[in-house]
């Protein structure tokens, strides 16, 4: 019994010799690696701050700025934690030759997330949307808020946040009404009615909304067609995404009282039905 609790405190004061020789031998590197990472850190992030507030000033769009920002960070990191290790005297070259296989393997059980990311930076390169406008794609509409590397986030008028992941927006067709969303209307009206009255009625109708509606196009106007029970109007306007259905009702019973105030009747559908031959009463 007393060799083994002899033996053990030997084992012990072994290892107690090699931590205390190692962090004689190594104290002042480990504080200096510890020390530069600290500080690369933190120069890495005035860093990217500044490069940030650089493209805003320059009117850079905000996604690129930021992506832009990220990837100064990123890069500055790296350099400081390969100094880091240099300090520790770890070579780098084994690391970067692991970190590159696993990569790999990696890069083949994510291909899902990692095209989502290869998307993501194809939006921030080209631009197709930016922060602000609206984008129909993938049956979504919508007000883009954020875009990030992996997805897009976009909103409604109802507050409803809907993530698109990026590799479904890449490759298809997106639709870009920049911050409006146009409203296409349709209104019949009498055969007997003055079509150019009823026109007159409703540009000044729209005209109460001069301010609200987008003006550059201004909303038109016209005859669309000729339907069964009457003379159909089109009304063409654009309406701030933000507040669409808002100003969608305002604009239509403003659209209804101006019609009504005129005296222009809209009509109902109706059919005419004829009897051919009738049998003689008997």
């Amino acid at each position: 019994m007393e060799e083994q609790v002899t033996q053990e405190l030997a084992q012990f004061q072994e290892i107690y010799g090699i931590v205390v020789e190692f962090f004689v031998n190594y104290s002042f590197h480990i504080v200096g690696a510890i020390l530069i990472m600290l500080v690369g850190l933190w120069v890495a992030g005035k860093i990217s701050g500044m490069v940030f507030a650089l493209t805003q000033r320059h009117n850079l769009d905000i996604t690129l700025s930021r992506f832009i920002a990220s990837c100064v960070k990123v890069i500055l990191v790296a350099m400081v934690a390969i100094v880091a290790l240099g300090k520790l005297g770890i070579s780098v070259t084994p690391l970067v030759a692991m970190i590159g296989a696993v990569g790999l393997g990696a890069g083949l059980a994510v291909q899902g997330l990692l095209s989502n990311y290869s998307a993501g930076l194809t939006i921030v390169l080209t631009r197709p949307f930016v922060v602000g406008d609206t984008i129909s794609v993938q049956g979504v509409t919508g007000l883009v808020k954020e875009v990030h590397l992996s997805h897009t986030m976009v909103t409604n008028e109802d507050g409803v946040e809907i993530s698109i992941p990026n590799k479904h927006i890449i490759g298809e067709i997106i639709q870009n009404s920049h911050q409006h969303m146009l409203a296409e209307l349709s209104i019949d009206i009498a055969y007997s009615a003055k079509p150019e009255r009823a026109i007159a009625a409703l540009n000044r109708a729209l005209a109460e909304y001069s301010e609200e509606l987008c003006q550059d196009p201004t909303p038109q106007v016209g005859i669309e067609k000729f339907a069964d029970s009457g003379i159909t109007i089109g009304i063409r306007a654009w309406i701030p995404t933000e507040r669409y259905y808002e100003l969608l009702y305002k604009v239509n019973l403003s659209l209804f009282n101006a019609l009504k105030a005129e005296g222009i009747e809209i009509p109902f559908p109706q059919r005419e039905v004829r009897l051919l031959n009738p049998t003689p009463a008997a």
